[in-house]
């Protein structure tokens, strides 16, 4: 098997292909991924929050997440998991998102 590091940063180029539909920026440098767990059996635990409550694409985001991960070979199955503590502030986001929205 792979190191663990590997395979987490696998994990995280996946999901960098996951791009939110309303901002065309992906989920890692919006700052929405909160933390990736994956076990001895390849379930991948995947926490993320949105920019918004209610947001109408919540079960679009989540697919994308689960087809993206299920892409590294260590990964069995991904639940993707919503929450909202702490609250996603646009402080969340990584230099290169904001400058891709204009935001500086």
């Amino acid at each position: 098997m792979r190191d663990n590091t590997i395979i987490r940063d696998d994990i995280i180029n996946q999901l960098m292909t996951v791009i939110d539909p309303e901002l065309g920026v992906d989920i890692v440098n919006l700052g929405l991924v909160y933390s990736i767990d994956l076990d001895e059996d390849g379930i991948c635990l995947v926490e993320m929050t949105l920019t918004t409550m209610g947001c109408p694409l919540t079960n679009l985001l989540a697919k994308m997440v689960v087809d993206a991960v299920k892409k590294v070979p260590e990964v069995n199955n991904v639940d993707v998991e919503f929450v909202w503590e702490p609250a996603w502030t646009m402080d969340k986001m990584s230099r290169a998102a904001k400058l891709m929205l204009g935001l500086h």
